[in-house]
């Protein structure tokens, strides 16, 4: 087990910022972490690198414990950081030295060589880091975290900066990265979690509120599917609501209608014979895949509200 979270708490004074957040990942998989603004993303992951101490609970990485081992947790992740810090006075190549020395890197020149190619600094890494773009210290952050070949990465808004052909490069890196290790990352920007994650977990308040495959977010809502009719004549929501399986109507319009039902409900059918029971006629009827954007925006608001 990579990482394992067992019922962690965390309390700056009375301010609860994690809420017995329980989950655990593997190697192979690239997890979103989202969460809006002060859901405890960013004190998940200093929690899982050492950075500061849990109130409650416990949190392992590659099996050791973060408050008893935490130099062998050190060994084993890579962390960059939200507000990346680096030695902007030196040059890049300079600063990836200095990283190298820190882990002992065995054959140092030929691992920054590696690095630099691999995260695209070549033409940046006789500047200094005080004169590179936000996109391009993102990409040395990337570089020193991935200098001792860690088997779990972690990642707090990693392509921050990042032009749109910056953020494909990186986002191909990230893919590659997690075919062999553990990524998790957090990230504002819902298309690319939708782009890179085989899985999210979504955190609201202080607790976790959803852990799901990306699969199942995105196209359901929880075990609902979502169609998209429209009638030439307006059908009245509650004969749609009486189908079997319909969970939920949406109306826009009048004649178009979002309908949620029970996956394994086929409701096509149905949809028909309401339609030519009515004396109606049958417009458009399309399966729907609902954004990362709107199953996120209501999981959160959803718990919110509760």
């Amino acid at each position: 087990m990579s990482l394992e979270l067992t019922g962690i708490s965390k309390l700056y004074g009375n301010q609860k910022a994690l809420d017995d957040v329980s989950f655990s990942a593997k190697p192979g998989e690239i997890i979103g972490l989202l969460g809006p603004n002060g859901a405890g993303k960013t004190t998940t992951m200093k929690i899982l690198t050492c950075f500061i101490p849990a109130t409650e609970g416990e949190a392992k990485v590659c099996g050791y414990d973060v408050k008893k081992d935490d130099l062998e947790v050190r060994r084993h992740i890579g962390y960059l950081p939200e507000h990346n810090p680096l030695y902007k006075e030196m040059y890049v190549k300079e600063y990836l030295e200095l990283i190298a020395k820190i882990f002992k890197i065995s054959k140092p020149s030929a691992r920054i060589d590696e690095l630099i190619s691999m995260t695209g600094l070549t033409k940046e890494q006789s500047k200094k880091i005080q004169y590179l773009s936000k996109g391009y210290r993102q990409r040395v952050g990337l570089a020193q975290a991935m200098m001792h070949d860690p088997e779990v990465l972690i990642l707090d808004e990693p392509t921050s900066g990042l032009d749109p052909n910056q953020l494909l490069e990186i986002r191909s890196l990230i893919k590659e990265l997690g075919k062999e290790k553990l990524v998790l990352f957090s990230s504002h920007i819902m298309q690319e979690v939708q782009a890179l994650c085989n899985r999210v977990i979504i955190l609201n308040n202080g607790k976790l509120v959803a852990d799901d495959p990306i699969s199942t977010l995105v196209g359901r809502e929880y075990g609902l599917k979502k169609l998209s009719v429209s009638f030439k004549h307006e059908i009245s929501e509650q004969k749609i609501l009486a189908l079997s399986g319909v969970e939920r109507v949406e109306k826009d319009k009048g004649r178009i209608n979002s309908i949620w039902y029970k996956e394994n409900n086929e409701i096509s059918e149905s949809i028909f014979d309401l339609a030519v029971k009515e004396g109606n006629k049958l417009l458009r009827m399309v399966q729907e895949d609902e954004s990362i954007e709107s199953v996120f925006q209501k999981i959160t608001s959803k718990k919110k509200e509760s």
